[in-house]
């Protein structure tokens, strides 16, 4: 198992304070990791901005040649990566082998392809004798700062485009889940030159703070709750920075009386509990017209009780833990404040689901209504609420 960073060409620990890494399905701790030092930061940094020299000058042919290379090595070695990643998240093998291992691959596929094809719009003459145009220029150097809901997802997604434009990065994977990011970082150091990716271990709130402080970042890219988000903002603003913000949802499903309810319940059954919830996109936020609540509601019940999880034989598992007792209990919060509401009724789930790891039953939350807490707010957990509704507005 890696277990160094890579900053340049070298591979070095942490100096600093160590975070135990937990297997979420056990609570177990898999290793402890200590966090990058203030020095550690501005030597990756140092690197990146060295490397930025002669990589932003590199044409799109030749970083698309990279990119392929990437995609062809990860590919070549999914079998491990979906391991490791299944190990560090409690993610169920079969959703990190088939479907996230081949979204990921195709990701940097993508970006390889995106390079290749980008359009400079010419604006046309404003001033007689001169052209005005767009052209695209790297931006610089890239701090980039990943979630622990899809470690090796998210790298890629802030990876590949920043690469394929131009941009050097210095990569901080969330401090819970930093296995796959020092696997990648040995396959990413035998394909692109030195410097282009560095790879720090730590907390937000030391080594991705000083990232998005630090006066030779050029932009700032964060996924996580708004709260950060708006931290980076101030931070970015005081050096205008550029920022790139994936932060939390609360994605709403509108149920009319004349839906397919049998595909209704299949579709939230999916994407209300994919990743045990742990998703911005979750379909967690129900809202079904009079006619065909009642039904719904038992129905989507009975359904969600189905769904498997915390099963000794993983393949047969269909959602995996929730990343870590704090989150674990945080969700049960939300569930306990929702139930002591009189018109709320819990009809599956609402408790822990194992005496071991991290697990939550599948919930389903009736009777919410729009001014609820559990409507309002991102549970990230397999919590999904049904509000009735009679008129459209």
């Amino acid at each position: 198992m890696d277990t160094e960073m890579l900053i340049g060409s070298r591979f070095e620990a942490g100096t600093e304070t160590e975070e135990k890494i937990l297997n979420p399905k056990t609570g177990a701790t898999i290793l402890d990791l200590p966090e990058a030092s203030h020095a550690q930061i501005d030597a990756a940094v140092d690197a990146a901005e060295k490397a930025f020299v002669s990589w932003s000058m590199t044409t799109p042919a030749e970083r698309s040649g990279y990119l392929l290379k990437i995609a062809d090595a990860i590919e070549k070695d999914a079998g491990a990566f979906a391991a490791l990643e299944s190990l560090n998240c409690g993610k169920p093998i079969n959703a990190a082998r088939n479907d996230e291992l081949p979204a990921i691959v195709d990701c940097w596929r993508f970006f390889a392809g995106a390079i290749r094809s980008m359009q400079a719009t010419v604006a046309g003459e404003y001033l007689p004798g001169f052209t005005s145009m767009i052209r695209r220029d790297p931006i610089g150097i890239v701090g980039s700062i990943a979630p622990w809901n899809y470690p090796l997802m998210m790298m890629a997604w802030k990876l590949a485009p920043a690469l394929a434009g131009g941009n050097t990065v210095v990569f901080k994977p969330s401090e819970q889940t930093p296995l796959t990011a020092l696997k990648m970082a040995k396959l990413l150091a035998d394909i692109l030159p030195e410097g282009v990716v560095n790879i720090v271990l730590g907390r937000g709130e030391t080594v991705g703070n000083t990232l998005i402080n630090h006066p030779k970042v050029s932009m700032v890219s964060i996924t996580g709750d708004i709260a950060t988000g708006k931290k980076v903002l101030v931070a970015a603003a005081r050096t205008v920075k550029r920022t790139h913000l994936e932060l939390g949802g609360k994605a709403p499903v509108i149920v009319y009386d004349d839906a397919d309810l049998a595909a209704v319940v299949q579709g939230i059954r999916a994407f209300g509990y994919y990743n045990a919830g742990q998703d911005c996109t979750a379909a967690c936020r129900i809202y079904a017209e009079d006619g065909i609540y009642e039904k719904l509601v038992a129905d989507l019940s009975s359904a969600v009780s189905t769904i498997r999880y915390n099963d000794p034989d993983d393949t047969t598992n269909e959602i995996g833990p929730l990343i870590s007792k704090r989150q674990r209990d945080r969700v049960a919060s939300f569930v306990e404040r929702a139930a002591e509401l009189k018109h709320v009724e819990i009809t599956t789930g609402g408790r822990a689901g194992s005496d071991e790891g991290y697990f939550f039953q599948p919930t389903v939350v009736a009777g919410a209504t729009q001014d609820d807490e559990i409507v309002r707010r991102e549970v990230f957990g397999p919590v999904v609420s049904v509000t009735r509704f009679t008129e459209t507005e």
